[in-house]
């Protein structure tokens, strides 16, 4: 038996698969389970407001191929917690999130560490994103799935010691830490030591690779993210829980680019550690 669960993240796959073929292909491949996206476009935010006909099929779907394990919910980068022009509809995001985690059985929502995204991170900013994480921690105890800060690209929450502050801050077993071990390498001085700082509230890892100042689609093999080292480091601090994060490109072999990504995280890493 396996001592961890790897998923593999969304985007990795086209766009204009079904759900039946993005969980069939993730589970083919060998991933435990699926780590579905709600970002800031129109389509995907559409998925909150499903009708209850829609999700069962969908829960359907996870019971027979593979669980959808987490959300990776970057809808807040349009509608951002700390301004104040979208706090309502951020909220509602959250709680519309919490309901769909809730009823398809999603333990955990990555949170993107913004109080604004698309302006300039003020001290009202921050106040405002205090105050609506606080309400947004309080639901997620509510519906009882668990919020975890993603690390971002931007100076607000771009480490593991950052987003600790707010874990610290709100106090609560529904808010913890989800980093982005690309993000966390472009952010930190000292990687290693960053994660360490979280120990006891990381909850699960993304896998990505990254360039400095380069945060996206860079494949496996090809930046400067140390994995055999980071990885260990993260599995010395009680993470079990991985997702795999890369981007599908239609320009290559987006298939095989999926099962090499697979097997470069394997011979990296995962392939020592079962029980």
């Amino acid at each position: 038996m396996k001592s961890y669960q790897l998923g593999l993240y969304e985007k990795a796959l086209a766009d204009n698969l079904s759900f039946r073929e993005k969980l069939s292909i993730a589970k083919e491949v060998g991933y435990d389970f699926f780590e579905i996206s709600i970002d800031e476009g129109d389509e995907k935010l559409s998925r909150l407001d499903y009708s209850h006909q829609e999700k069962s099929e969908l829960l359907t779907l996870t019971r027979e191929i593979l669980p959808i394990g987490s959300i990776c919910l970057s809808g807040h980068r349009r509608f951002p917690l700390g301004d104040k022009s979208t706090a309502a509809r951020s909220l509602e995001i959250m709680e519309k999130s919490l309901e769909f985690a809730s009823f398809l059985g999603i333990p955990i929502i990555q949170l993107a560490g913004y109080d604004i995204y698309y302006g300039e991170s003020t001290e009202a900013t921050r106040a405002l994103f205090e105050e609506n994480l606080a309400k947004s921690t309080s639901l997620a105890a509510q519906y009882g799935v668990i919020l975890a800060f993603e690390t971002m690209e931007t100076p607000f929450m771009n480490t593991v010691e950052k987003a600790l502050h707010y874990v610290k801050l709100i106090n609560s077993p529904y808010l913890q830490i989800y980093p982005d071990l690309g993000n966390v390498v472009n952010g930190a001085e000292d990687p290693h030591k960053d994660l360490a700082t979280g120990v006891g509230h990381i909850v699960a890892l993304h896998i990505k690779e990254s360039l400095p100042g380069k945060f996206r689609e860079i494949p496996y093999g090809k930046g400067h993210v140390a994995f055999p080292s980071l990885l260990e480091e993260a599995w010395s601090l009680g993470v079990r829980r991985y997702v795999s994060e890369f981007w599908h490109n239609s320009a290559t072999d987006w298939r095989q680019q999926i099962d090499d990504s697979y097997k470069f995280l394997m011979e990296a890493f995962f392939k020592d550690k079962q029980c």
